[in-house]
């Protein structure tokens, strides 16, 4: 049985390991921000009160992210500030607001109304999945449950796997 002994040049190599290693977590994390979409302009925001046409509005917010989708009696102004920790880390979303820009039928502004996430959920513009009906299942389970095919060929998997 050996026993370890805390010398002064282990001392020193356990020191050194752990300033090391220190500067090398230090230098994953970062505190970057990533501002994406439309910046509210305060300037640009009182250029058009209730009441101005629709062209005006593009004039002075310019192109909207997003519009309604039918009729075009909205726009949409998106913007977005996401914080990543450390380099590897996906960024987090800190602040989102919707500038929102009603019109009425003759195409002048009704109402104008700017979101935040205090006033509800994430406003998802790309959700990039589409929701379908029945049970999400792995390839295997549905080999295993014998899903897309009659009660034959249930049986068939069953008797192949159990042997009978």
């Amino acid at each position: 049985m050996r026993v370890f002994k805390a010398t002064g040049r282990n001392l020193r190599l356990g020191a050194a390991a752990v300033v090391v290693s220190t500067i090398a977590l230090t230098g994953c994390t970062t505190s970057e921000v990533f501002n994406q979409g439309y910046v509210v302009d305060q300037t640009a925001l009182d250029l058009t009160p209730v009441g101005s046409s629709r062209e005006q509005v593009l004039l002075s917010l310019g192109t909207p992210s997003t519009t309604a989708t039918f009729d075009n009696e909205v726009f949409y102004y998106v913007s977005q500030k996401r914080v990543r920790g450390a380099m590897f880390l996906k960024p987090t979303l800190v602040d989102q607001s919707v500038l929102a820009v009603y019109f009425d039928e003759e195409g002048t502004v009704k109402q104008i109304s700017n979101y935040t996430l205090k006033d509800g959920r994430i406003f998802d513009m790309i959700s990039r999945t589409t929701p379908t009906g029945g049970i999400d299942q792995s390839f295997l389970a549905q080999v295993l449950s014998g899903a897309g095919g009659g009660g034959a060929a249930k049986s068939a998997v069953s008797r192949a796997l159990l042997g009978g």
